[in-house]
């Protein structure tokens, strides 16, 4: 069963062309996990949201082939992976994030 790792973001706007260079980096670094198979980066508008604050709005979505992949990335990468952003931008982005997994696929 494939599965989402979500990943959303609210980057504060003084940061935010640093926090992108890092960005790109992390996901690459993501992506050598085992079972990590591809990742996509979206926007989001703060109007949408609701939100007045002076921030970047993004959600990260990692294809992850099953939970297993999943629960390795927590126990082995996920602590180093977190504590670098915190180290380098602490204070000025929040992360939230959450798991989704696929009910059903439909196309035309």
């Amino acid at each position: 069963m494939s599965l989402i790792y979500e990943v959303n973001l609210e980057v504060n706007d003084s940061i935010v062309a640093h926090f992108s260079d890092w960005l790109t980096n992390h996901i690459q670094e993501m992506l050598k996990f085992e079972g990590f198979n591809s990742a996509q980066w979206y926007s989001r508008q703060n109007l949408d949201e609701e939100n007045h604050n002076p921030v970047q709005l993004w959600t990260i979505h990692y294809q992850l082939s099953d939970r297993e992949a999943y629960e390795h990335y927590i126990l082995n990468h996920a602590e180093s992976m977190r504590t670098d952003g915190l180290n380098r931008f602490g204070g000025q982005f929040q992360a939230y994030r959450r798991l989704l997994y696929r009910e059903s696929t439909y196309a035309l």
